[in-house]
């Protein structure tokens, strides 16, 4: 019994010291997709979508630092810069807090940055608690993305620099995970484009998923921190640089990543085009999808 005392005075003289304790809820809602819950413990506050299901947080930013980038998965969405490190168009898809917008907006203040949000709630919790403001640059629409990106296609938009982060703690839509999505997504790409994909680092779809992938762009960058448990796709319609010219980017753009927190110069060599999944699995499509996986196991 004593040493159980001594552990919890420890634990509790800890917190206090780091300023950390439990998180308050400051809000709480109800969508129509989801629950949004936003707490806060000391200066983070984040964002978290169905709790009671056990999701992670999905943004969290440091309300005395906004400037500062808290997640892993958030900072790795940086690295298609080493691919197009000026983009002047940008798509993010799913909102979350909106630091990755904001980012893009603070670093390249004339780029025209479309943001596509499915939940109107999510639009408005961003705004009241994360600091998010859309600018003449900077737009939100609320629409499900896949339609967004066929309608962009059928009109010749192209983006420079697309972000796909419809990710809900183990869920991404299965309508976005598809080749015919990809397939959808390549026609608002030009040359120069970066895609940019926040996938899962494990699940049971790993494999389904980089097989599709894989046939719907060739050879792509595998991204993946020990300290995460997300993986992030790079790639674009031309072949991958050479890792050296990833090495030099990253140099010059180093600085400018500085007050983000990115880490940008250990990335490179992070970046694998190793094939690390079975490749004799099924791509995904329409009409296999990974509801019809589930169901086989």
């Amino acid at each position: 019994m004593p040493k159980l005392i001594s552990c919890f005075l420890f634990v509790v003289s800890l917190q206090l010291a780091t300023g950390l304790g439990a998180a308050e809820a400051i809000h709480e809602e109800r969508s129509r997709y989801r629950d949004i819950t936003v707490t806060q413990i000391g200066e983070r506050r984040c964002l978290l979508f169905n709790v009671h299901r056990g999701d992670r947080n999905q943004t969290c930013v440091m309300v005395n630092d906004r400037d500062r980038l808290v997640f892993d998965y958030t900072k790795m969405s940086f690295a298609g810069l080493l691919l197009n490190p000026e983009p002047s168009r940008i798509l993010v898809i799913g909102l979350g807090g909106g630091s990755i917008p904001l980012t893009f907006s603070d670093m390249f203040p004339t780029a025209q940055i479309d943001i596509v949000e499915i939940d109107d709630a999510v639009v408005r919790v961003a705004k009241e608690f994360f600091f998010f403001e859309e600018t003449e640059n900077m737009r939100v629409f609320v629409d499900d993305g896949r339609p967004f990106i066929k309608r962009a296609g059928i009109r010749g938009q192209t983006y420079d620099y697309i972000v796909l982060d419809a990710f809900s703690g183990d869920y991404i839509p299965e309508h976005m995970l598809t080749r015919e999505f990809l397939e959808e997504v390549k026609s608002i790409m030009g040359p120069d484009s970066v895609l940019i994909a926040n996938t899962f680092s494990t699940s049971r779809l790993y494999d389904h998923e980089s097989v599709t992938y894989q046939r719907a762009f060739g050879e792509f960058f595998n991204f993946k921190l020990p300290t995460s448990g997300n993986r992030i796709i790079i790639t674009q319609l031309e072949p991958l640089p050479p890792r050296g010219e990833l090495v030099t980017r990253a140099a010059d753009l180093a600085e400018r990543m500085v007050k983000y927190d990115v880490p940008l110069n250990d990335y490179p060599r992070r970046l694998s085009t190793r094939v690390d999944w079975d490749m004799s699995r099924r791509e995904l499509t329409d009409q296999y999808s990974p509801g019809n996986l589930l169901q086989e196991n």
